[in-house]
């Protein structure tokens, strides 16, 4: 059965962080936004169709139609590889924003849900008294291992001991 406030909260999460995203947009900075509509563009297939007519007129008219104009391909390949230094860039910074980004939600998360672990630990410390003081059997163990608080550092600590090694 879900609660009547469910989904106006639900409503006020998904406004809240599409507002969040939209104040994230506006606050980048011109070459975040430069990067996101190059990037935009160039994984379009707008920019593929424009390329292969490009590429492909070159191609043709240096081949049939006039041969003496780039005989050996230097300069398309010169045009070729300075764009894809150019477009490696542009995606390159675009990763790291998305990356930044993506780390501040890995934050939130990892907060939430650190948040969430103490507060039912401490609904887990409740119930167990309340069944103690009612004398309802509860399986202490596993309710004292449940009502105990996590200590997110020995957690990392632990995953980090689990890791192999670096290899190199």
């Amino acid at each position: 059965m879900s609660s009547p406030d469910l989904k106006s909260q639900l409503r006020r999460n998904i406004d809240t962080l599409g507002d969040k995203r939209a104040r994230d947009r506006a606050d980048a900075g011109l070459g975040d936004r430069l990067a996101a509509a190059i990037t935009g563009f160039t994984g379009s297939m707008t920019f593929v169709a424009i390329h292969a007519a490009l590429f492909g007129g070159w191609i043709f008219w240096n081949l049939w139609l006039e041969p003496k104009f780039d005989p050996s391909f230097v300069v398309l390949a010169m045009v070729a590889s300075v764009e894809a230094i150019f477009l490696s860039t542009f995606v390159l910074i675009s990763q790291n924003r998305t990356a930044r980004l993506a780390d501040e939600r890995a934050d939130l998360d990892l907060h939430i849900n650190l948040l969430a672990e103490h507060e039912l630990s401490r609904v887990a410390a409740l119930l167990g008294r309340i069944a103690d003081r009612l004398e309802v059997p509860t399986d202490g163990a596993n309710l004292d291992e449940i009502a105990r608080n996590v200590r997110p550092e020995q957690v990392l600590d632990t995953l980090r001991d689990k890791e192999p090694p670096p290899t190199g």
